[in-house]
């Protein structure tokens, strides 16, 4: 009998593949803003983190709107990773939208109109609610059902107590149902939203402790709540404004938001959003959340969206705008003026520029390091000191690359901790920007469309 191969079964809960940035936890700062030299992935740059610590006080206070801050340096210098760090930092409240420049050019909408879909994506909307529920600890759930199946649907009763009080429900058909979903049982502490219905099990109770030998360690003991059975509590949602702006201007309403294709949202839309939240602020029923819109290659823009950038930075709901460029002077986009980092004089008065330096070649081998763990790759001394002059003399990101390239070479030759000899391989193997144009430059003649060519037929012409 043929023997049964089993396929291989994975956990597909967590699928987490290793990113170009997956290292960085935060900014690496401690309590007075000050710049830990290796902390929670970030290695160096301690000037433009510090910077950046200061910008992100800034936001979780959430009183300035509309500063924006450009984020220049040669590339390979980590300002996306300062960026990422900020993100981190914040929290998953705080709203953080990131955008590439060229995205823009490549959207089936206006450019303005992206950029604006991304400023609203930055803005969160806390809205307080209050909500009548039933909280208490379950004595009894009594179901009876029907003798002959069909003949009628199931009823039940449903008893709740507090510390002070002990009521009686009657059960409907959902609530029986809603009640067989959640496995609820007596000894559990209940919460029943009374508008909606819903059920939720807080945890069990802690005089029910010993109904059970064991228990499983999902199991959560509370105290049975006190004082009344009905009570008010409040309820917090966070959405962002462009949440609000495609349910609303959608027929499909909260279902347009899982589609992805949110089109154009007309400017009356916004406006009358925009009146319903103050109202609302006024209230006290919402307040406004500012995030951040972080621009990577803010240098492809052309002058339309720069103006357009102007304009929306002087708007009282303007999140905070984070920017990054590797350019030196070049051209404005759409333009023949040259400008700093490709950026119009008006734009960058607005800006506050945080610069980052190349990295030292003992940074350099801290990252590597990082990068070496992250990418569980184990690593000798040799191989370190050999990866970290590859960094210096040619690039980072090319040195980073070749981490996961030499742990498949050590793996080909049946190795476990990677050596001089596989760097030494994989570095022969691909090339670097400096051998590659080297490269070019000696075997240039033989590759089509090359200057050369031109030069030659220029000479034929004349």
């Amino acid at each position: 009998m043929a023997e049964l191969k089993l396929s291989e079964s994975r956990d597909l809960t967590r699928i987490e593949r290793i990113g170009a940035h997956s290292h960085i936890r935060g900014l690496g700062l401690d309590s007075a803003l000050e710049a830990r030299d290796v902390s929670e992935g970030m290695v160096g740059q301690t000037a433009a983190r510090k910077a950046a610590g200061v910008i992100l006080q800034m936001i979780k206070e959430g009183k300035i709107a509309g500063r924006a801050v450009l984020l220049a340096g040669q590339p390979g210098t980590g300002k996306t990773a300062i960026a990422m760090g900020m993100a981190k930092s914040l929290g998953l409240e705080t709203p953080f939208a990131m955008l590439a420049g060229s995205e823009l050019f490549s959207l089936e909408m206006g450019k303005t109109e992206a950029l604006m879909q991304a400023f609203r994506k930055a803005i969160g909307v806390r809205i307080k609610e209050e909500t009548e529920i039933i909280e208490g600890e379950v004595v009894e759930v009594q179901i009876d059902r029907p003798a002959v199946a069909g003949a009628a649907s199931k009823t039940g009763k449903l008893t709740l107590k507090t510390t002070e009080m002990e009521t009686v429900y009657d059960l409907g058909a959902k609530m029986i149902e809603a009640l067989g979903k959640e496995k609820v049982q007596s000894g559990d502490v209940v919460a029943i939203d009374k508008a909606s219905g819903k059920i939720t099990k807080v945890g069990r109770s802690f005089s029910r402790s010993r109904d059970y030998d064991a228990m499983g360690p999902s199991v959560k003991l509370v105290q049975c709540p006190d004082g009344e059975l009905q009570k008010r509590k409040e309820v917090v949602h966070c959405v962002t404004l462009h949440e609000i702006d495609v349910i609303n201007s959608r027929t499909q309403g909260f279902l347009a938001l899982f589609t992805g294709d949110t089109g154009e949202i007309r400017s009356e839309v916004r406006e009358q959003i925009d009146t319903k939240v103050a109202e609302w602020r006024e209230e006290g029923k919402a307040e406004i959340v500012p995030g951040v819109l972080f621009i990577d290659e803010v240098h492809m823009l052309d002058i339309e969206c720069f103006s357009f950038l102007n304009r929306a930075l002087e708007n009282e709901m303007a999140p905070i705008l984070v920017v990054a460029t590797n350019r030196g002077i070049t051209t404005i986009r759409g333009t023949n003026y040259k400008s700093p980092h490709g950026i119009p004089i008006d734009l960058l008065d607005r800006l506050l520029i945080i610069t980052t330096q190349p990295y030292t070649e003992g940074e350099i081998r801290k990252i590597l390091d990082i990068r070496s763990q992250e990418e569980e790759v184990e690593m000798s001394e040799e191989a370190k000191h050999l990866l970290t002059k590859i960094g210096v003399d040619a690039s980072l990101r090319y040195a980073i690359h070749l981490i996961t390239a030499a742990a498949l070479a050590c793996q080909k030759r049946k190795g476990k901790i990677v050596e001089m000899e596989d760097i030494n391989r994989v570095y022969h193997l691909f090339l670097d920007v400096k051998r590659s144009t080297q490269y070019l430059m000696e075997y240039q003649s033989q590759y089509m469309f090359n200057d050369a060519d031109e030069d030659d037929n220029n000479a034929m012409q004349s």
